[in-house]
């Protein structure tokens, strides 16, 4: 991920894999969505298709996430459409029952260890953000070049200082809260 303490080991890889911010986003995603396809997932987090499309294939290898069957869908599983059901026009993921059960694992503790991997101060610098609009109302301790390098190479802000989608959607579906 970039130069200085980013390339400290991650608290977690399941069967080798490192899980990245883009793998839990996924994983994520489709804990709050139910099933969904790459194009949306790409299309909400204002990511990358091919971003996305490599996170799933990784998470498929691994067992995490599995291919959805069948030719329709229906808005009880797929809780982010509006009609109540739709014939699928995409491929269709869903969370493996070993998905599931990692996500369950997923706890504050693993959080902060898991961010606090990503930079110094990672998971306080994390739960403020949350509850500000953009990097220049964090408290001016945490309002470095390093912190806003750190913040811009995971994009959970623009260049300009601003939280991304992507930001917004791994705290709100990671719950992630200033306590």
């Amino acid at each position: 991920m970039g130069g200085g303490d980013t390339q400290k080991e991650r608290p977690v890889s399941f069967q080798g894999l490192e899980i990245l911010l883009v793998h839990l986003y996924v994983l994520a995603h489709l804990k709050k969505a139910g099933v969904d396809y790459a194009k949306m997932m790409a299309k909400m987090s204002e990511l990358e298709l091919p971003l996305i499309e490599d996170a799933i294939k990784d998470l498929i290898e691994i067992g995490l996430i599995e291919r959805d069957s069948g030719s329709a869908i229906k808005r009880s599983r797929a809780r982010f459409k509006k009609a109540f059901e739709v014939h699928k026009h995409h491929t269709y993921y869903r969370l493996s029952r070993a998905g599931e059960l990692f996500l369950r694992s997923i706890d504050e503790r693993w959080l902060r260890e898991y961010f606090n991997s990503l930079f110094p101060g990672g998971w306080d610098v994390v739960r403020i953000l949350t509850k500000v609009r953009s990097f220049n109302e964090l408290p001016k301790g945490l309002r470095n070049d390093r912190i806003r390098g750190e913040l811009v190479l995971h994009r959970f802000i623009t260049p300009n200082g601003r939280k991304t989608a992507f930001f917004k959607l791994l705290a709100e579906f990671l719950g992630i809260t200033l306590r």
